[in-house]
């Protein structure tokens, strides 16, 4: 037992207390690094903003709503469905156009054709020709990417409700993003 007390080969307590830091420090360091990349991956969420949004009533029996939705962030998104005063706009009265140009104009009345829909129609806004596209089924809007969005005849929208505020609600996969705007006499 005395041969081995004598012997020196060992590592004294200051480096095997520093090398148990280190290597604890190490460990930190990583699995940090670990929690930085999984939360900064997840942090790309969906960011839309929904601008110049309007409803309008003609007076008789014709209603129309009109916004503006950009995808701000990181992500694409879908739109599951949009509710005007809480009811769910069909798919066959939706119209869009979307495009990468930065819309700067305000969104106006648009005359419907003789059957009530927008076929056809479009929007001319800084010199720039809108054409709409019905829509069949859930948008999809890309990063960076704008949509104008007409509806046709929203349901509960009547001659009674102009000057009322109304809300507008956008369902996508991870969120509902809510708007509101007066109800306009559409001349």
């Amino acid at each position: 037992m005395k041969q081995f007390v004598r012997n020196r080969k060992g590592l004294s307590t200051v480096v095997t207390t520093l090398i148990i830091l280190v290597v604890a420090v190490l460990l930190a360091t990583v699995v940090t690094f670990y929690a930085i990349n999984v939360v900064s991956t997840r942090v790309q969420e969906e960011s839309v903003k929904i601008y110049k949004q309007h409803l309008w009533h003609n007076g008789t029996t014709y209603a129309e709503a009109a916004f503006l939705i950009i995808n701000s962030g990181g992500r694409d998104f879908v739109i599951d469905k949009i509710c005007v005063r809480g009811q769910e706009s069909p798919w066959a009265t939706v119209y869009y156009n979307k495009t990468t140009n930065s819309i700067s104009p305000d969104l106006y009345y648009l005359d419907p054709n003789p059957n009530g829909t927008l076929l056809g129609k479009s929007v001319t806004l800084s010199l720039k020709n809108y054409t709409f596209v019905q829509a069949t089924d859930d948008l999809i809007l890309r990063s960076g990417w704008s949509m104008i969005v007409y509806i046709t005849n929203p349901d509960s929208i009547s001659v009674n409700d102009i000057g009322v505020t109304v809300g507008f609600t956008v369902f996508t996969s991870n969120a509902q993003w809510n708007k509101e705007c007066n109800v306009g006499a559409s001349a």
